[in-house]
């Protein structure tokens, strides 16, 4: 028997409803493995009187379009495991790596993306950090000074749909000194300490850079376009160092944000990682498909991306998630995780590859949520800047690369 069902308005991409009772929450059965796509439009929704019923054992339904990468498919693969409907771990937060400044990569949400990207700040502060690390080396005053330096670079991102030309991109970056505590006694014994001086280099790709006023010092008349030469108001160095260690004197070493700088991008070529998102929706199911692409063209050295975790909210009540690969349902806030492991050029399919997820409802139909992405990586920058000490009386002991996503987000 046919039931009418009345018509709703058009989706609208970043409007949850309220989650429903847990206890209408129920398992069913597991659902087998999708067959092929077929070439079909996004973000679909079937709102007729007589509506075709999917297969019941497929999980099937997310059409197949020109899109600016085609991950391989892969076949033969196992039936998508059900996923517990219970309170999974939380993923309202996706959680982040401290960086040697001891920041954390800031937490990804779900909120609309547009106009909320992080305002470049037009001055760099400096926190009074601290760094736990070995035990604090015994400096001479005739030793050079060894100096760790920690660039820490985000980058954030909005793809829509699968048309590369409306990715937004934003990537910026801090750079950090760290001291060991050794340094301040140097500083105050020493009325003239030797003026540290060094020169950024690979700054072609360098839209801004923006050095803390109050301790560094640069040429702005310097014509390079591929360096830039600083050096530091020792005076206000040493004072800085002093009040940090009077605010932790058991501290091994003493952080100092020294500059900021934003990158060049271009677009979806910046993005270390291509996304688009495809999902049909029905009053009774939700069907969901996010591919993926590693893009080595977007870091100076590829390296591996560690820690990739995928949120997507879902409302519309879910009584079942069938996914593949396994993903984790939270019942509470209604959103589903996918942990996966490193990608890279070595991985399956050179990093390519789709997430999949059919979610039975009990108050559909679903509406197309923004979903949230969170990556990091070690040992490499977007944008390939270096650095070099210039004088004497110091040396770089370590230098140490990295780069995290901050918003890093997709729409159908």
């Amino acid at each position: 028997m046919t039931r009418t069902i009345k018509s709703r308005a058009a989706p609208v991409c970043l409007w949850t409803r309220a989650p429903p009772p847990q206890g209408s929450l129920r398992l069913r059965r597991t659902i087998a493995q999708s067959p092929p796509l077929s070439r079909r439009t996004t973000c679909l929704r079937h709102d007729r009187p007589s509506r075709p019923k999917l297969p019941s054992g497929k999980l099937a339904g997310i059409n197949e379009i020109v899109r600016p990468f085609s991950p391989p498919k892969t076949s033969n693969a196992s039936p998508p495991p059900t996923a517990p409907l219970a309170r999974a771990e939380s993923s309202s937060s996706l959680s982040s790596t401290a960086s040697l400044s001891a920041g954390n990569t800031p937490t990804v949400d779900e909120d609309a993306f547009v106009g909320r990207l992080p305002t470049f700040e037009k001055r760099s502060e400096t926190p009074a950090g601290t760094s736990r690390g070995p035990s604090p080396v015994t400096l001479a005053s005739q030793d050079s000074l060894p100096i760790a330096v920690a660039f820490t670079e985000s980058v954030n991102a909005y793809f829509k749909g699968a048309d590369p030309t409306k990715c937004i991109v934003k990537v910026t970056g801090d750079m950090t000194l760290s001291f060991p505590s050794g340094i301040i006694k140097i500083f105050t014994s020493n009325p003239s300490p030797a003026v540290l001086s060094f020169r950024l280099n690979n700054t072609t790709k360098l839209e801004q850079i923006l050095p803390n006023q109050q301790i560094l010092y640069s040429d702005p008349s310097q014509s390079d376009s591929g360096s830039k030469d600083f050096w530091m108001n020792m005076q206000a160095l040493t004072a800085y160092l002093r009040k940090a260690f009077e605010q932790n004197p058991a501290a091994a070493y003493y952080n100092v944000d020294i500059l900021k700088y934003q990158v060049s991008s271009n677009g979806i070529q910046s993005t270390p990682l291509n996304l688009a998102v495809y999902w049909k929706l029905t009053p009774t199911t939700t069907d969901l498909r996010v591919d993926y692409r590693y893009n080595p063209e977007s870091m100076v050295t590829p390296g591996p991306l560690s820690n990739v975790q995928v949120l997507v909210p879902v409302d519309g009540g879910v009584t079942n998630m069938q996914s593949l690969p396994a993903a984790i349902w939270n019942a509470e806030q209604n959103k589903s995780l996918w942990k996966l492991t490193d990608i890279s050029e070595k991985s399956e399919n050179e990093g390519s590859g789709s997430l999949r997820a059919k979610f039975e409802l009990s108050d559909g139909p679903s509406n197309p949520a923004t979903i949230a992405v969170q990556f990091l990586s070690e040992g490499s920058t977007l944008s390939g800047v270096g650095v070099e000490l210039a004088g004497t009386g110091y040396r770089l002991s370590l230098i140490k690369k990295r780069f995290s996503t901050g918003r890093y987000m997709a729409d159908c």
